[in-house]
């Protein structure tokens, strides 16, 4: 997709071009499950509903989108860019919101689950806080690089994903990151789902086990507190404009049982 020789600059710049046909404002009406809602864009043909789940530090809307048929098997959620320098996700994402319907599966999709950090390219939020350390599972103080906010659930990105996930009770969430080339299997709930996104990601299985850093993410709070499995997924450094635009979404959409 996007290769490293484009700078730090045109990377955001393209990927922001990439979704902002489904990331335009939208008139919001009260939710089924409380949460604000639009009806879908007649623009985005795959798109069943739009949520505003909530806001970031500098108030820009979260927006999850419904895709897919509802009913058809257990609900998927996917995450586009929890860390806001990590944007291969949210390439994914904008795909499967601006192509055909979905058939054969239900799933809900968030590009910018950190969209301060996104816009700015960095992987914390706008109060420097890395969101994938904020949860509150095995959480613990850290300041740095890993800086996990100054208690569990401090910051507004990541009480709306709790509340969301909470409300959505998705049989599977997948958390999208990199660079480091991989579907993520230690400590996995449910493998037999993290081996159909191997094959259908051609992606590894791995055991990413971060030891100390690891503390307060979303993967250890939803595994915990839920009976579906967060499974999370690591592209690598450098993947090709048609593995992001292509491969990768039709695979991940036959991974979960869906098609277009």
């Amino acid at each position: 997709m996007l290769h490293t020789r484009l700078g730090i600059a045109a990377v955001t710049a393209v990927l922001i071009a990439a979704i902002t046909v489904a990331d335009a404002p939208a008139s919001v009406t009260g939710g089924p499950t409380g949460v604000p809602s639009s009806a879908a864009a007649p623009a985005l043909p795959a798109v069943v509903s739009i949520r505003i789940i909530g806001h970031s530090v500098r108030g820009r809307p979260i927006r999850a989108y419904e895709l897919g048929v509802r009913g058809a098997g257990s609900t998927v959620v996917a995450l586009g860019s929890m860390h806001g320098n990590e944007q291969d996700g949210s390439v994914l994402i904008s795909r499967l919101i601006n192509g055909s319907p979905i058939t054969g599966a239900h799933l809900w999709v968030i590009p910018r689950d950190n969209p301060d950090g996104f816009l700015r390219n960095v992987r914390h939020n706008a109060r420097g806080v890395d969101l994938n350390r904020n949860f509150p599972a095995r959480w613990t103080r850290v300041t740095g690089y890993y800086d996990s906010g100054p208690r569990p659930s401090s910051e507004p990105e990541t009480r709306a994903l709790k509340r969301f996930l909470n409300q959505v009770n998705p049989g599977h969430v997948v958390t999208f990151h990199s660079p480091l080339r991989g579907i993520d299997v230690y400590g996995a709930k449910d493998r037999p789902f993290a081996r159909r996104l191997s094959v259908g990601l051609k992606l590894p299985t791995r055991s990413f086990d971060c030891s100390g850093s690891c503390h307060g993410t979303l993967t250890q709070w939803f595994n915990r507190s839920h009976q579906g499995a967060c499974v999370t997924v690591e592209f690598g450094s450098d993947p090709s404009r048609r593995y992001l635009n292509v491969r990768a979404p039709r695979g991940f959409l036959r991974a979960i049982g869906g098609t277009r």
